[in-house]
């Protein structure tokens, strides 16, 4: 299931199940750059509407519940990372942290001790502008286990939702000449901001050690969508309304995986729109409008759909992705007002969405 913004999250009770819906069907199908074909974009097993649901994880990752550790996709930092030294030999705890940190990509940062620390712990107050520190995503590597794991969090309070709070144990034998790191990761999974982090560290025998704190600029991909404006109308059996969706990589991080996505949903006088009354096509250059199959929602009467990636390779750090679309209602649809929209994302999470609603007429 996708991780959507937590911006997206926090939408109109009205448009709420569309957005919803549609995030959660149409990020996180294709493994890093690998294409999906319009054939086969946005299929999913169809859930048993019958039989207990099983609450979707809101993690960062999908968890080992037997070895305690993620299986994360790979979205920018993944296998074993480099066990960087940072900080000077004076310094008995430091810290670093990468200057930039795109939303929905893993980024690095450690913590490096030079002094010996026995059940002792480490701990991060981090404090976020822009969004809410809950938010937040952050792991260590493990040595024993070859694995990235969740750092333990604690809460620092309902009324400051800017602050936060993680920790994990350490016990090691550093020395200014045998200094110790701990490699860890950081993603955020919201809207664009700030990110400063405090680290410290408890060594066991009462005393405490801390570094300067250190900040980072959390970006994405600029993301428009043209063609489309408030109060559009498509009439059954009528022309189709072209519009673009273009994804420009602002950062300065290649983004892996990129996949986009759109959604519906409309009902009225108990009757549902169905994927057959909606012609959904993309612009594929070499080779025309192809049509982009639109699949139901399960249980949900909406639909959704993954778009025919415009490119096999990661989103390079100036590039840009240029989707052209266009919608049309078939004959036989209900007239209603539809709740739809796109979305674009990484691996298993959305960084962007835009709801584009329309209404559809008789004539």
């Amino acid at each position: 299931m996708a991780r959507q913004p937590v911006s997206a999250r926090q939408a109109t009770a009205g448009s709420a199940a569309a957005v919803v819906a549609g995030l959660a069907l149409v990020i996180g199908a294709a493994a890093p750059g690998q294409a999906v074909p319009a054939a086969t974009a946005g299929a999913r097993s169809v859930p048993n509407c019958g039989a207990a649901a099983t609450a979707p994880s809101t993690a960062a990752t999908r968890s080992n519940a037997a070895a305690g550790a993620e299986t994360a996709p790979d979205t920018g930092f993944t296998g074993s990372p480099a066990t960087a030294v940072t900080g000077s030999a004076a310094q008995k705890f430091s810290y670093s942290l990468a200057p930039e940190a795109p939303i929905g990509l893993w980024s690095s940062s450690n913590v490096t001790l030079r002094t010996p620390v026995s059940k002792g712990t480490v701990r991060l107050d981090v404090t976020t502008q822009g969004f809410i520190a809950a938010s937040l995503l952050i792991q260590r590597y493990d040595e024993k286990s070859h694995r990235w794991v969740d750092l333990d969090v604690q809460p620092v309070g309902t009324e400051r939702p800017d602050k936060g709070r993680f920790s994990f144990p350490v016990s090691v034998a550093a020395s200014p000449g045998r200094p110790a790191t701990v490699a860890l990761r950081v993603q955020a999974i919201d809207r664009p901001g700030r990110l400063a982090v405090a680290a410290s560290v408890v060594d066991g025998h009462g005393r405490t050690y801390r570094a300067p704190t250190r900040s980072t600029v959390v970006d994405r991909p600029t993301t428009t969508v043209t063609g489309w404006p408030s109060g559009t109308g498509l009439v059954r059996g009528g022309a189709a309304k072209e519009f673009e969706l273009t994804v420009r990589n602002t950062t300065k991080r290649a983004y892996p995986a990129l996949s986009a996505g759109y959604f519906a949903y409309g009902q009225s006088g108990g009757h549902a729109v169905a994927p057959k009354d909606l012609v959904l096509q993309q612009y594929v250059p070499g080779h025309g409008w192809q049509r982009v199959s639109l699949v139901p929602g399960g249980c949900d009467p909406g639909m959704s759909a993954q778009l025919i990636p415009t490119a096999r390779t990661p989103l390079a750090p100036g590039a840009t992705a240029v989707y052209r679309l266009r919608l049309a209602v078939a004959g036989g649809a209900p007239a209603a007002n539809v709740e739809a929209g796109v979305s674009v994302g990484t691996g298993d999470t959305s960084f962007f969405y835009r709801t584009l609603p329309f209404t559809i007429r008789a004539r």
